[in-house]
């Protein structure tokens, strides 16, 4: 079935039987209408063309061809700085990622089409039993944080957006191999003769070259949430891209990139010098290795913009926003958390209370 888009790009897939909005279900792999419980599956639609790569250089000289790029309708929030497309009738919508009420006039956003997009593999209520479980196993989380997560309020299936760059780097690099050995010393000690055995490690140049081609090193390209979470969800199962088709996003958001594409491939780069470093010592050989000096030419770059799926939750506690991602393909969790400080008091005490009764046992048996 094909979408109906308006000039801004809006996809909507209306049900052909009530005419409610179909929403794509993680669990059946299929359209679902919630209204009327007519299903549609996602073979109907056109055939999709292979993902492929978009040259780095032509992007950042905008010479990419038109059909590369869209303009969508977006709020920014005005907290954590979050561009999330929303539909044509939406002024005003809570921000999936901090909670933060989004009022603001609309804006678009002009950027490269995504190439790729990861379905959902946990609908929301697996979503939600993740996140409980992970609420459940925190120490010292205050009461109310456990009190909301069984009222069960809506989480928010979002759409991230990530870049993966290609490379082709060839290294030349100076260093030194180490290959241990031993000596025996005869050492005195308090007027008697011993023999010990001391490591020494006997050190040589070398320089080399090394090369690799780098696939799908993945840079998360939004800044709305922390990094350190987002990198935990990982790993994602790339191999399970599918080609872009709007039809994965009815029932969803997606967010809109806000890491330049130039800015990601610097984050790409050092992930790439990580694994090169790596290369290199193994190249150097020996039992130790020094490196002094690498030289990195990267060519043939290319990239695409994909978008993976995360389970959001944020809610505010003590005016403050906590926020929670579930991976939405394998139910991993990490999130934000408060620590109560009575709870953590009675920690304590009770813990000063064993030590005090475990001092006096000891006392009376001496």
């Amino acid at each position: 079935m094909a979408p109906q888009t308006s000039d801004r790009q809006e996809h909507r897939f209306p049900c052909d039987q009530c005419g409610a909005d179909f929403r794509y279900s993680p669990e059946r792999g299929m359209l679902v209408c919630d209204h009327c419980g007519n299903t549609a599956s996602m073979v109907d639609r056109p055939e999709a063309p292979a993902i492929a790569e978009l040259d780095f250089k032509a992007a950042l000289n905008q010479q990419l061809p038109e059909a590369e790029t869209e303009v969508t309708r977006v709020l920014n929030c005005p907290n954590c700085g979050a561009q999330v497309e929303f539909d044509g009738v939406t002024h005003a919508k809570e921000c999936p990622f901090c909670a933060t009420p989004v009022v603001t006039d609309t804006g678009e956003h002009r950027h490269i089409k995504p190439r790729g997009v990861l379905p959902f593999g946990v609908d929301e209520d697996g979503a939600r039993v993740a996140m409980n479980d992970w609420l459940g196993s925190l120490w010292f989380a205050p009461n109310g944080l456990q009190e909301y997560a069984r009222k069960g309020r809506k989480m928010q299936g979002v759409y991230v957006p990530y870049f993966t760059y290609d490379a082709d780097t060839k290294t030349e690099y100076s260093g030194q191999r180490g290959t241990v050995y031993h000596e025996t010393r005869r050492v005195t000690v308090n007027g008697k003769t011993q023999t010990r055995t001391v490591q020494k490690v006997r050190w040589r140049p070398v320089s080399g070259r090394v090369a690799r081609w780098f696939d799908d090193v993945l840079v998360l390209a939004s800044k709305s949430l922390p990094q350190k979470y987002t990198d935990a969800l990982e790993p994602w199962d790339l191999s399970a891209l599918e080609p872009y088709s709007p039809e994965f996003l009815a029932g969803f958001r997606a967010e809109g990139y806000t890491v330049a594409l130039d800015e990601g491939f610097e984050t790409a780069r050092v992930k790439m010098s990580r694994v090169i470093e790596r290369d290199v010592k193994f190249d150097i050989g020996g039992d130790r290795q020094r490196i002094n000096k690498m030289d990195t030419q990267v060519s043939d770059v290319t990239f695409k913009h994909v978008l993976l799926p995360v389970w959001v939750a944020a809610y505010k506690y003590r005016d403050k926003s906590y926020r929670f991602v579930v991976n939405g393909r394998t139910g991993r969790v990490q999130g934000e958390r408060p620590y109560s400080a009575w709870k953590i008091a009675l920690a304590v005490i009770a813990g000063l209370i064993v030590a005090a009764g475990v001092g006096y046992l000891v006392a009376i048996n001496q």
